[in-house]
């Protein structure tokens, strides 16, 4: 089709207008599969916005591990919130659902670029996470750490330490320091729940 064609076929008055084109999504007719969206929350306030929005029907997931924590001089084992300051949300999300979860109190924000590119996570991510809660299998805050990525360790002989993440076993890793001017590097065995990125 030549340019000339184009044109007699789309007049000006038949061309979808920016306010169509919304009203055409709130209408439900630009539909998008269910996904799993991050909603940032404030801190602490996880729990009040999955019970916000759970009242509204919006289906949520907010994984919680046993954590120790000391009050009063006494150790209490509380749950908190595996992904602190997140609550997922599965839903197919056009504009009038997303400005519902806006609503929210103590919302910060729904991951993603804008209400139509929402950044989304794997089923399979949420379902590694679903199997861990409901299999009360131990678990805790882990940095989030690739092989090849500048770390510092925390704690130990090696504490403020920083190097190189070369491989990374469930709790062991190998840390690489370089003199650069010598071009020689060293290696030592590290515990990966020790080190966070650099």
């Amino acid at each position: 089709m030549n340019g000339a064609t184009m044109t007699e076929a789309i007049s000006p008055t038949q061309a979808i207008s920016p306010i169509q084109d919304v009203a055409a999504v709130c209408d439900g007719a630009v539909s998008t599969s269910p996904a799993w969206h991050a909603l940032w929350t404030q801190s602490h306030c996880e729990q009040l916005v999955h019970d916000q929005l759970a009242a509204k029907g919006f289906d949520l997931f907010l994984p919680k591990i046993d954590q120790w924590s000391r009050r009063g001089g006494l150790r209490h084992l509380i749950r908190v919130p595996m992904f602190s300051g997140y609550v997922f949300l599965r839903g197919a999300m056009d504009k009038a659902s997303y400005i519902e979860v806006l609503k929210a109190r103590r919302l910060v924000r729904v991951l993603g670029e804008r209400w139509d590119r929402l950044a989304t996570i794997p089923d399979g991510e949420i379902e590694a996470i679903r199997r861990i809660v409901d299999a009360g299998a131990p678990a805790l805050p882990y940095a989030f750490l690739r092989e090849g990525q500048r770390v510092r360790i925390t704690h130990g002989p090696l504490a403020d330490l920083e190097g190189i993440l070369v491989r990374t076993k469930p709790n062991r890793g190998l840390l690489v320091v370089s003199v650069d001017l010598l071009r020689r590097s060293v290696a030592a065995h590290v515990d990966c729940t020790w080190v966070v990125p650099a």
